[in-house]
């Protein structure tokens, strides 16, 4: 099962069909918070739910479009995050991640995203990674920031939050650019 250490007290799991009480628990525990930001809550509301988004997170993982992982913090799983896909043709992985709201403000998801990164490109030999978040979302978009992912632009009201549409800041970096950055993050 894929494994990767982020630090002593963190590291990204493969999700599995085991996770699915602990992922629903911190899903529903985090429900209104998720909510504003996050389209699939309505449609997560029994722990079924969550075990057909695993069952498709390990079909994704099998076929190499996706990887999804639970992210383990002191030995509980605080969230997920991962490469919601690979585009191996343009060798380009797009970050997607959440966090239960009790574990926000630790830095952790920034020392996730910067792994998810370094293995994209170290392990992956990839050429860009993406991440996406509504413009309103200053929390989600601080990390790419922190990281030196560069703001690349924005897409209008591509995506719809159960009443209205949203706008996306697009970040990026590119291999290159990550190399030479490195040292500065």
């Amino acid at each position: 099962m894929f494994t990767l250490k982020v630090n002593d007290e963190i590291y990204l799991r493969q999700i599995a069909l085991q996770d699915a009480e602990a992922v629903f628990q911190l899903t529903d525990q985090s429900r209104e918070y998720l909510r504003e930001w996050l389209p699939w809550l309505d449609q997560t509301t029994r722990l079924e739910d969550t075990k057909n988004y695993i069952e498709f997170s390990i079909e994704g993982f099998d076929n190499h479009k996706s990887m999804n992982n639970v992210i383990v913090y002191k030995d509980n799983i605080v969230g997920i995050a991962g490469f919601n896909e690979l585009d191996w043709t343009n060798k380009i992985a797009y970050v997607g991640y959440w966090m239960g709201e009790g574990y926000q403000g630790h830095g952790i998801m920034t020392k996730v995203v910067e792994v998810l990164t370094d293995y994209a490109f170290s392990q992956l030999k990839f050429n860009r990674v993406e991440i996406r978040a509504a413009v309103e979302n200053k929390k989600s978009r601080a990390i790419p920031e922190r990281l030196g992912y560069k703001l690349e632009g924005c897409v209008r009201q591509v995506e719809w939050l159960y009443d209205h549409y949203v706008d996306h800041a697009i970040y990026g970096v590119l291999a290159n650019e990550w190399k030479k950055d490195k040292n500065k993050i």
